[in-house]
């Protein structure tokens, strides 16, 4: 692969800046610089002088977020916990609340990597879904945090609570996931989709639901929500994936019962490992609390 396309994609950069930076020299390998044009060999390590980034002038304005906690903070990663209602960053249609948006409040300075509207952002939540978001504050670990989601070195755990009781208890989805060919902004379970996997542990089980421990392999829009549906458990509450709505009235739950309980990965300052665990919200505890007192 060339220099230029290689390191785009390797630092999230457009190939213009790449090409820049080798017309600078700041790209060498063993003291001798590289032109934009080169071939990238495998096992090479390479030097990168990236330069200090400009802060561009905000794409959305900073705006307080309530019920969004640091976890923790450094130089490169900002820990958060994000609350309902929220999405990770401004995109079509959502007008609300953002993770980018809250943490400029609080006068974090976030990765300039990415595109303009998620700068920072390395992963996701549904505006529905709480827990545990890590933002990328440094370049370096913008870059060290999209591989390792990339190559699937993260560990992602969810709990959710699911309509009934999947049989067998235990198991894996494996089913390709991909935008629903009948409805805007939803997804399904589509031949030809792009690869999903979930693996699932029911850890208590009621008269009328389970409460699920919830690893990913991969991290599709929605994968959860619907590799749960496709079993014909949809997440309770989730009413766009076919939920009872009369099960979720008697919850209290005006969206659907999952949350990101844990994160781990390693930390792209020193490359320890570090791992960050969220409590459940008031709403899903309830929910909870009804289930075990009904069972």
């Amino acid at each position: 692969m060339r220099v230029d396309a290689g390191l785009s994609r390797l630092l999230g950069l457009s190939r213009t800046v790449v090409a820049g930076l080798a017309e600078n020299g700041q790209i060498q390998v063993d003291g001798r610089t590289l032109d934009k044009s080169d071939r990238l060999i495998a096992g090479t390590w390479l030097e990168v002088t990236l330069p200090t980034p400009e802060r561009p002038a905000p794409t959305e304005p900073a705006a307080r977020v309530d019920g969004l906690n640091r976890l923790y903070e450094d130089d490169d990663i900002v820990v958060v916990d994000k609350p309902v209602g929220v999405a990770a960053h401004p995109s079509p249609g959502w007008d609300g609340p953002t993770v980018t948006g809250g943490l400029a409040a609080l006068g974090v300075q976030l990765s300039t990597s990415g595109a303009e509207e998620r700068k920072g952002i390395v992963h996701r939540l549904d505006a529905g879904t709480t827990g545990i978001m890590v933002v990328a504050k440094s370049e370096r670990a913008y870059t060290a945090l999209k591989w390792a989601f990339k190559q699937r070195e993260v560990t992602k755990r969810y709990h959710a609570i699911v309509q009934g009781h999947p049989d067998p208890s235990r198991g894996t989805v494996d089913a390709p996931i991909d935008r629903h060919p009948r409805h805007d902004y939803r997804f399904a379970v589509v031949a030809g989709g792009k690869p999903s996997v979930t693996h699932y542990d029911t850890v208590e089980a009621f008269p009328a639901a389970s409460l699920l421990d919830i690893k990913l392999e991969t991290g599709r829009t929605h994968q959860i929500r619907v590799h749960m549906s496709a079993l014909r458990h949809p997440c309770v509450g989730d009413l766009t994936y076919g939920a009872d709505p009369a099960l979720a009235e008697k919850l209290g739950l005006t969206r659907q019962w999952l949350h990101a309980r844990q994160l781990g990965f390693a930390h792209p300052g020193d490359g320890r490992q570090v791992e960050f665990t969220s409590p459940y919200p008031d709403d899903l505890r309830h929910a909870l609390d009804v289930l075990r007192d009904d069972g």
